[in-house]
């Protein structure tokens, strides 16, 4: 936020950025009982891509910074897959996935790209 460094300007920052912050929006949908575990697991697990993302952009080794981005992304699919179950238990629509779902696909892609880029 106060630092200005090389990667917040990429646009799979403003992705990661993005999909936590709709993590964030649409788990506020899910049931009251889900608080302390479908809903902080994937709150953990969306912050965690966006944040690996950052911590990995400022590694000077090439395999480290690799690593960070296969975690991120390894995040994003682990929100992809507990979506797909909150889904499935009624907690959320379709239509209310539309964002969230897109921000999965474009995230999962720009990090990809990153990881066979390095």
């Amino acid at each position: 936020m106060f630092l200005q460094l090389a990667h917040t300007k990429l646009n799979v920052y403003d992705k990661t950025r993005k999909f936590t912050l709709e993590s964030y929006k649409l788990t506020k949908l899910f049931p009251a009982d889900e608080k302390f575990a479908m809903v902080q697991q994937i709150r953990r697990a969306a912050l965690s891509a966006h944040l690996n993302l950052a911590e990995g952009a400022s590694r000077k080794s090439l395999n480290e910074r690799k690593r960070y981005f296969e975690v991120a992304r390894g995040s994003v699919i682990e929100v992809d897959a507990a979506i797909g179950i909150a889904f499935e238990l009624g907690y959320i629509t379709m239509n209310e996935l539309e964002v969230l779902g897109k921000a999965i696909v474009d995230s999962f892609k720009l990090l990809t790209g990153l990881i066979d880029k390095e």
